[in-house]
């Protein structure tokens, strides 16, 4: 089969479409072939030897797929079902093989390929937000790197479940796309301080809730942004991982951090977040209250062209790489 591989760390030239060795399904896992991946920022990190698959994952990159069954193995999934996958990497191929428990079916009324923009933003966003954070109802949530795949996905959800998000990012057309997705506090990071406009905009009162991608360069004001008994959840080090922090603060509005990954965790927690998304996020999916929000695709062969794209900034909500078997 035809699959992505790194070569060395680096930029996108890195990327080599190769002709390598098709997965043979292990007891518990589905083969799948791949119609659509996603391209996510671990999957920069990894081109860049900052985030190597874990032990025993593929060591091709991509981690979330839409496809048809073609070995179910003895899984719930009949021969040809059009699913989506969450993956450890190696969603970068014209075949994967998953855990049965991380695939669902895709949801219905969607198209197949724009389905490969789901998985993995969906099963970060609702893991964090909901299985994590506990967010509620009437709660706010502040979102950073609002354009983004996982910032599109949050801001969608937080409102599906009757939640205000707040969100930031670093242009007006970024913002306006956050906007279009229903987000009203709009917060340009590189002319706005944040933590101000998080106070004008809540009465002073600070947010529920911060999702942040950012990582220690926001620890210390993410931290003064918060409401009492605010929740702090951190899925991204964009900003680096070392940071100091005035404990007295964090003591005095009784408040959490929580640090969190996703593609780490044993099959198992994923596959019961995979479950949770299925139930919760899916019927929102098929209802049209949440869409994919993808910018653009790429053919899995001009992977290179898909990363150049993705580190330049230009994009969006989600860049998607398509498998072509003509």
């Amino acid at each position: 089969m035809l699959a992505v591989v790194i070569s060395k760390s680096g930029g996108p030239e890195v990327l080599h479409p190769t002709e390598v060795a098709a997965p043979v399904p292990r007891e518990g896992e589905v083969l799948i072939d791949v119609v659509a991946a996603g391209l996510n920022r671990a999957d920069v990190q990894q081109r860049l030897g900052v985030y190597p698959p874990p032990k025993g994952a593929s060591e091709y990159p991509g981690l979330e797929v839409s496809g048809r069954i073609v070995d179910p193995n003895g899984s719930r999934f009949a021969p040809g079902a059009a699913v989506v996958a969450l993956l450890s990497g190696g969603g970068y191929a014209e075949q994967v093989a998953v855990p049965a428990g991380q695939v669902l079916e895709a949801p219905a009324g969607i198209d197949l390929v724009e389905a490969a923009a789901l998985p993995e933003t969906a099963a970060t966003v609702y893991s964090n937000l909901f299985l994590t954070a506990d967010l509620e109802e009437g709660e706010t949530v502040l979102i950073h790197g609002a354009s983004g795949g996982i910032g599109s996905m949050a801001i969608q959800l937080a409102l599906a479940f009757g939640a205000v998000p707040l969100v930031t990012a670093g242009s007006q057309d970024k913002l306006r796309f956050a906007e279009l997705l229903g987000a009203r506090t709009l917060i340009n990071y590189r002319e706005q301080d944040f933590v101000e406009e998080v106070r004008r905009a809540t009465a002073g009162a600070g947010v529920d809730v911060i999702l942040d991608v950012v990582g220690a360069k926001y620890l210390g004001r993410n931290v003064d942004a918060l409401a009492v008994r605010g929740r702090l959840i951190v899925i991204g080090l964009q900003g680096g991982a070392k940071a100091e922090l005035n404990l007295g603060t964090l003591m005095a509005k009784r408040a959490s951090i929580t640090g969190t990954t996703l593609r780490s965790r044993p099959s198992a927690e994923k596959s019961a977040i995979m479950a949770a998304v299925g139930r919760e996020v899916w019927p929102l999916v098929a209802a049209g209250h949440v869409r994919t929000a993808v910018n653009r695709s790429f053919p899995l062969r001009e992977a290179a062209a898909a990363h150049a794209y993705f580190d330049s900034g230009e994009h969006t909500g989600k860049i998607l790489l398509t498998v072509d078997r003509d």
